[in-house]
């Protein structure tokens, strides 16, 4: 997780059930082109937190990614987020990444290269190892048009949504062995700890939000996920 000068966090989200697969080709699946949706709109992530008192997520709403968007972005196809082991790339909507935008939500097409790096992929894919797909993106969660943080009591705990209604970018799609799993790298934690301690006394707009965005190491300390 990273902040820039204009407020933007920087995130991994992580892609449950995103049907990844090999694609067929004269019935057989022994092509080299994977197909999958790297982001699914309306789906709940994994828990950012949860413990006896609440839980909270995240969803992208349909209208956070268009096209457009996209189209603008420079978007690599990785391997765990490691840009050391590139497997494609759209830069401006041009490249060996094919993508595309639907009611589900993003999905892709990518013919895997052959190289040491995409053959392992391919075996990966094909035996079932990985299956599924994460992406890295932009937002401004201090800013209510971008997320909008929602609440509701259930069974005594308090259940927290945040929804995510602008991405400002989208910096890569990924292969991810454990796809319906939270991240639990230490910026993970200290982003997750930084909207848990701002959604207990702060405004969905403050600038409050943002500061302890900003502030997640020393807020990490405080608390546990």
């Amino acid at each position: 997780m990273t902040k820039n000068k204009n407020n933007e966090v920087r995130r991994i989200l992580r892609t449950p059930c995103a049907q990844l697969r090999l694609r067929e080709s004269d019935g057989e699946t022994s092509g080299r082109t994977i197909t999958g949706y790297a982001v699914l709109f309306n789906t709940p992530s994994a828990p950012l937190w949860d413990d006896d008192e609440s839980e909270a997520r995240e969803i992208i709403a349909p209208e956070a990614i268009s096209r457009e968007l996209l189209d603008s972005c420079d978007i690599k196809f990785t391997m765990f987020h490691d840009r050391q082991l590139i497997l494609g790339r759209s830069n401006c909507g041009q490249g060996t990444l094919e993508y595309f935008v639907d009611e589900k939500g993003v999905g892709f097409n990518l013919e895997l290269p052959d190289s040491p790096n995409g053959n392992e992929a391919l075996e990966l894919v094909r035996r079932g190892d990985i299956s599924g797909c994460s992406f890295a993106f932009t937002t401004r969660y201090g800013d209510r048009d971008c997320v909008e943080r929602t609440t509701k009591m259930v069974n005594g705990r308090t259940h927290i949504t945040y929804t995510v209604k602008t991405i400002t970018g989208v910096y890569d799609f990924t292969l991810a062995a454990d796809p319906a799993y939270p991240d639990t790298s230490v910026e993970a934690r200290e982003f997750a700890a930084g909207l848990r301690e701002a959604g207990a006394g702060a405004k969905p707009a403050d600038e409050k939000v943002v500061a302890q965005v900003a502030e997640m190491r020393r807020a990490a300390a405080r608390a546990s996920i």
